[in-house]
């Protein structure tokens, strides 16, 4: 176990490292929560606090878990932190909960969270895994939401469900884009995005 930096550990994943833009990994979510803002807020919300709880209880236990039986107690850990968010959402959200509910669930096997657990928990102490899944989860919520932005603005005229663009526009003959708010839009959005991001560092660019 080497000595980790902590300022990095958090911001490296946010841009440089994003699990989405960059190792394009938990690309699914665009395509299914990214159709409302208020969806992919959430949705973002709960994968940040069940990547980061999950990454530090499993660095916690790292030394007591068998190796061959690693990948089940990650399971269980990570199956504890969803159903504690699903119930508060249940709780607090209720609406929200509904139209999330399966997708909430799905986190179990995103493999942002299995992977930060398996590449980083395991071999570092509590904090630095703590903020590892935070950036991580906070890296992946950003793109979330600057897709469900474009989508809900464009495609609805709306945002967290409220009427952005004025009715003036509409009189004048403006109308809302529906292929926004298809699946194939949130990939292009996406894809956008990734060349947008690898134009700017090159350093993610293939030689």
């Amino acid at each position: 176990m080497k000595d980790v930096n902590l300022k990095e550990t958090l911001l490296n994943p946010i841009l440089k490292g994003n699990p989405i833009s960059v190792l394009v990994l938990g690309i699914c979510s665009s395509l299914a929560v990214t159709v409302q803002l208020k969806g992919a807020c959430i949705m973002a919300l709960s994968v940040t606090i069940v990547t980061a709880l999950s990454s530090m209880v499993v660095s916690m236990m790292r030394k007591s878990i068998p190796n061959r039986i690693r990948i089940i107690v990650q399971l269980v850990v990570v199956a504890l932190m969803v159903i504690l968010v699903d119930q508060v959402l249940k709780a607090y959200a209720y609406s929200v909960s509904k139209t999330l509910s399966v997708y909430v669930g799905l986190i179990i096997t995103n493999c942002i969270v299995m992977g930060r657990i398996e590449a980083f928990a395991l071999g570092n102490k509590p904090i630095p895994s703590f903020l590892d899944g935070l950036g991580n989860g906070i890296g992946y919520g950003l793109i979330l939401i600057v897709v469900a932005f474009f989508r809900e603005l464009l495609g609805s005229g709306s945002l967290f469900g409220f009427q952005i663009i004025p009715d003036s526009f509409y009189a004048a003959g403006y109308l809302n884009n529906g292929l926004v708010i298809l699946p194939p839009m949130a990939l292009i959005l996406l894809g956008c995005i990734i060349w947008i991001q690898r134009s700017i560092q090159k350093d993610l660019q293939e030689k």
